[in-house]
């Protein structure tokens, strides 16, 4: 069963307006490669060509690189372009000289990667950061299994709640035992799991560098620096805190969140729904879930995104910027959802353009001027008006 990837296609399309050279960056087996045949199944027109850097014979033909795409017209697909970032200069010289045509990268998270396309394709290449499968994608659909199993397509899809978390173990297995390495990193597989598992437990909360480097008995820089790799990784979150002039004494170290809820559950030994339901870390997993699918429907993911923590108490799970004018959300999986304390002072004190309280409801309603319920069900028909948050059709 193959899921149609409308609103990532859109991406494309829009990023291929702007410049010659479109990137899609993730983690593996995201659904990278799926999405890149879709979009070039969209097309009217063109020719599309197909490279995958990790089969030897179309590593054989690229290498003479400009030899073997100069003559091609139409859309080039390089599949794992992080096998061969000496591809790159060729690349700048190829779309210089052949205005019409267009490259599509397709990348696992890479240092190397990153800082080759920045040196060399600078002013004409377009990043896409996409993860696997979200609300928008599946039309509100299904949110419990999107929750509880994540958004790699080969875990949703899983026939069996047992297949599906077999395959989460099997792809952290592989992504600490070979992945890692091969991107560069010398670090063994067996301490970054277990510093990996010691994070689980800090989902939803503010990372305590020396608490987790005493208990695996490592410094505090070697705990960060295995918190940056996951971060660049597409792992992990990393939610920075806002700051900005104010006498009030305001949270200064980041928030973290796992950024597919169905690996943070195998990590956990969360086996399915019933047991995600007695789980201590419930609240925080249903957080990190919600806080990924607004940051997807909102298109946030390359935006600079906060929260807001005051010592006193109030604060604002996502601050974001869109029109010059700051947002906020909060996530609520239980608890009141009126319009609260620490609601009205995050508004007051940020002065927000609008709040939205995104909960786990069937139903979404105002809640003041510039306050609104979403129902997460509703999510993808959420949207910014000059008045605040909507839920369209509502």
């Amino acid at each position: 069963m193959e899921i149609a990837r409308l609103e990532e296609i859109k991406k494309i399309t829009k990023g291929f307006q702007s410049a010659p050279v479109v990137a899609l960056l993730g983690p593996r087996q995201c659904g990278k490669t799926t999405l890149a045949r879709q979009f070039a199944a969209s097309r009217i027109s063109g020719k599309v060509h197909y490279f995958d850097l990790e089969d030897l014979r179309d590593l054989e033909r690229l290498r003479d690189p400009l030899r073997a795409l100069e003559g091609l017209q139409g859309l080039i697909i390089l599949d794992e372009v992080q096998e061969r970032p000496d591809l790159f200069s060729s690349l700048r010289v190829l779309v210089d000289q052949k205005n019409k045509l267009k490259l599509l990268l397709l990348g696992s998270a890479s240092p190397e990667l990153l800082r080759q396309t920045s040196e060399t394709l600078a002013g004409r290449i377009h990043y896409i950061e996409i993860a696997g499968f979200s609300l928008d994608t599946l039309q509100g659909k299904n949110m419990t299994r999107l929750w509880v199993r994540g958004g790699f397509p080969l875990s949703y899809l899983a026939k069996k709640e047992a297949l599906s978390l077999m395959w989460r173990k099997s792809f952290i297995k592989t992504f600490l035992e070979k992945d890692i390495p091969m991107l560069g990193f010398d670090i063994s597989a067996r301490v970054l799991e277990r510093f990996w598992m010691m994070l689980a437990h800090y989902h939803g909360q503010i990372f305590n560098a020396s608490e987790i480097a005493n208990s695996l008995s490592i410094s505090d820089k070697t705990a960060r620096h295995y918190l940056d790799i996951l971060t660049a990784t597409f792992m992990v979150r990393q939610l920075q805190p806002w700051f900005y002039n104010t006498k009030k004494r305001i949270v200064k170290s980041p928030k973290i969140f796992f950024r597919d809820a169905g690996l943070l559950h195998a990590l956990l030994a969360i086996e399915d729904e019933e047991t995600l339901k007695r789980h201590p870390k419930l609240g925080a997993s249903w957080e990190g879930f919600a806080l990924e699918q607004v940051l997807t429907h909102l298109n946030l993911l390359d935006e600079k995104i906060y929260f807001w923590q005051v010592h006193s108490g109030a604060s604002l799970d996502l601050l974001f910027f869109r029109h010059g004018r700051p947002w906020g959300i909060e996530v609520k999986f239980s608890g009141p959802l009126g319009l609260t304390k620490s609601i009205h002072s995050a508004s007051t004190e940020l002065e927000l353009a609008g709040v939205c309280v995104l909960r786990a409801g069937m139903k979404s309603y105002s809640l003041g001027k510039k306050e609104l319920v979403c129902a997460i069900q509703d999510l993808p028909l959420l949207m910014l008006t000059p008045k605040g948050f909507q839920v369209k059709g509502n």
